[in-house]
């Protein structure tokens, strides 16, 4: 951490706050001022540190996530006491289950008065305990400088996480010494980060005895910054790729190795691939319900390698042969060593016939998509032809439902970073402000925010803070006037009885003329001869923010799909069709 600010000056506990963040690094703060939290934002007004006003706290929270997934820095998000630290509780917990690293800095009511129910109090540190890797009251002017400290490197080290500092207005207003702290003492806080070689060792071992592996690539690649280790151990050794919803990226999609994405919408191959895999190689994964469906019946022929930060995670829902705790790219690098080393004596793994099998299955099966009749406009190909346009060097930021999948699927990502979405938790609304926050983070980078309709209408007040602030993201609303994931599931489990999905989006708003009461350029398209063109109109627009909306065929579905709580086996890559493979292949 930089050392900042006159350590020993006599200040306010407000400009220690301040002093401290800057001396943490801080350059960018998403927030929202009130009661509570108002001393500190007196000398922010003088701090070289850019707050920049959004128009709600969630929104605050989800920009810090999007600037934190795709700089790799620390987001940070500020808000006041009470309902300002509650609507801060969804991106926390969202941050919490992607891994994200963040500081939230909520003002607090005065020491004397907590615990009596104050005007705008609520005990946030309590509310937040499950959802943060830890949290903080401060009510010593003294120990500002401190916490500060301790929660950046709690947050940005080990497995990363959301940290609260909840600072009472009384320790805000009092006088004290500010000294930022030269060394942290966090006696029961010592992530560990290198593997232990006597696991690498046992990993080897079951890699060059496996004749079917499978990579299974998660977040932890991600977060870990190991995506040009993860491919030097991948083509050292021939093995099949997968990456899940929160490691898009990390391995090329246009690799011969990659198998796209496994889960409820996974790619065939990527589902066949750990389904009928004899060795599975977690990387920074955590054998989510998403990717493994029913349990008892995931990848039941495969011994497990699961490598991880987080011990936690490790044999929490499929027991690991092979535990190994360790940063990814840790791991990935001590891989690659013993394996060379044990090719030079001639032991190499002999892969041939199931990287064969694997290749037949997703040349059988590609991902691919009805064109819907009367010339409506398909969603994926709306995605498909973005990625194409914008390209591999954009950062894709997407919402949750139908849209995030097909973006997913139908947008190429070659680089790691560029794709950021909502994925354990499944935050709708998380779409704008998140591409608000990256578009901060990297301001050369191209950012779209893909979202939905439904979505969009959650959080869509942050194109203000937008316009305001020179902060030009682009949006691709995929417009089928539905809760469309929701409207799918009644579709296939509801006989088609459409209970409240309904949201008439392309009547009400217009969202064109939202876009342009907002202070953004508003386009629309509905035809696929139109696609091109508008989202080229949008890509030559870098000086406001551009709103599309796609209005898109209602009954489009995600494809493939294994119906929640039931077997991988039972992938569908259409509706009744379930693929077939030729096990004797293998």
């Amino acid at each position: 951490m930089s050392e900042q600010g006159e350590t020993g000056a006599q200040v306010t506990g407000a400009q220690s706050l301040i002093k401290s963040l800057e001396s943490a690094g801080v350059e960018n703060i998403f927030g929202i001022p009130g009661g509570a939290i108002l001393p500190a934002y007196d000398p922010l007004f003088d701090s070289k540190i850019r707050h920049i006003l959004v128009r709600h706290e969630q929104g605050a929270g989800h920009a810090a996530q999007g600037y934190a997934a795709a700089t790799g820095k620390v987001g940070v998000c500020m808000a006041t006491s009470g309902p300002g630290a509650t609507n801060l509780v969804t991106p926390i917990a969202d941050a919490h289950m992607d891994s994200l690293p963040m500081v939230a800095v909520t003002g607090q009511v005065g020491a004397a008065q907590i615990g009596t129910d104050a005007f705008q109090e609520a005990d946030i540190r309590g509310i937040t305990m499950p959802i943060t890797k830890h949290n903080f009251l401060v009510t010593d002017p003294a120990q500002i400088p401190q916490t500060v400290a301790e929660a950046f490197h709690i947050a940005s080290t080990g497995r990363p996480g959301p940290v609260l500092v909840d600072v009472a207005k009384s320790a805000l207003q009092a006088m004290t010494t500010f000294r930022w702290p030269t060394e942290l003492n966090l006696p029961g806080y010592r992530p560990v980060t290198r593997p232990h070689s006597k696991q690498i060792r046992e990993a080897s071992k079951l890699i060059l005895e496996a004749r079917r592996p499978v990579l299974y690539v998660g977040g932890g690649v991600i977060r870990s910054r190991a995506a040009k280790e993860l491919r030097v151990l991948a083509e050292s050794t021939g093995m099949p790729v997968v990456t899940t919803l929160m490691a898009r990226g990390a391995f090329p999609d246009s690799h011969v190795q990659h198998l796209g994405m496994p889960g409820m919408h996974g790619t065939v191959a990527a589902v066949a691939g750990l389904q009928k895999s004899d060795l599975i190689i977690s990387l920074g994964a955590r054998f989510d319900d998403r990717v493994t469906g029913n349990l008892d019946s995931f990848a039941p022929g495969a011994k497990v390698i699961h490598a991880d930060i987080d011990p936690a995670e490790i044999g929490k829902n499929r027991f690991a042969d092979v535990p190994i705790v360790g940063d990814a790219r840790e791991v990935i690098a001590d891989l690659i060593i013993a394996l060379n080393a044990e090719a030079e004596k001639g032991n190499r793994g002999d892969y041939e016939a199931w990287v064969a099998f694997l290749a037949g299955i997703k040349k059988q099966y590609p991902l691919a998509y009805d064109t819907p009749p009367n010339g409506a406009l398909s969603p994926q190909y709306v995605l498909e032809r973005l990625g194409h346009i914008a390209g591999p060097e954009a950062i894709y930021c997407a919402g949750v439902g139908q849209h995030q999948m097909w973006a997913a699927h139908f947008v190429g990502y070659e680089n790691p970073n560029t794709w950021i979405n909502s994925g354990g938790l499944g935050t709708m609304g998380f779409s704008v402000p998140a591409a608000m926050g990256a578009k901060v983070g990297m301001p050369d980078s191209t950012v779209w925010s893909i979202d939905g309709d439904g979505c969009f209408q959650m959080t869509n007040q942050e194109l203000a803070t937008c316009a305001i602030n020179d902060i030009p993201i682009k949006v691709a609303i995929i417009n089928n006037e539905s809760l469309g994931m929701v409207r799918q599931w009644q579709t296939l489990f509801y006989n088609e009885r459409y209970s409240n999905t309904d949201l008439h989006s392309k009547r009400i708003p217009d969202f064109v003329k939202l876009a342009d009461a907002y202070g953004c350029v508003g386009l629309a398209c509905e035809s696929p001869d139109e696609v091109d063109a508008t989202i080229e109109k949008a890509m030559s627009i870098n000086d406001q923010p551009v709103v599309v909306d796609f209005r898109v065929h209602r009954d489009a579905m995600v494809w493939p799909m294994v119906a929640a709580g039931t077997s991988n086996d039972e992938i569908k890559y259409a509706r009744d069709l379930a693929p077939q493979f030729d096990e004797d292949d293998l």
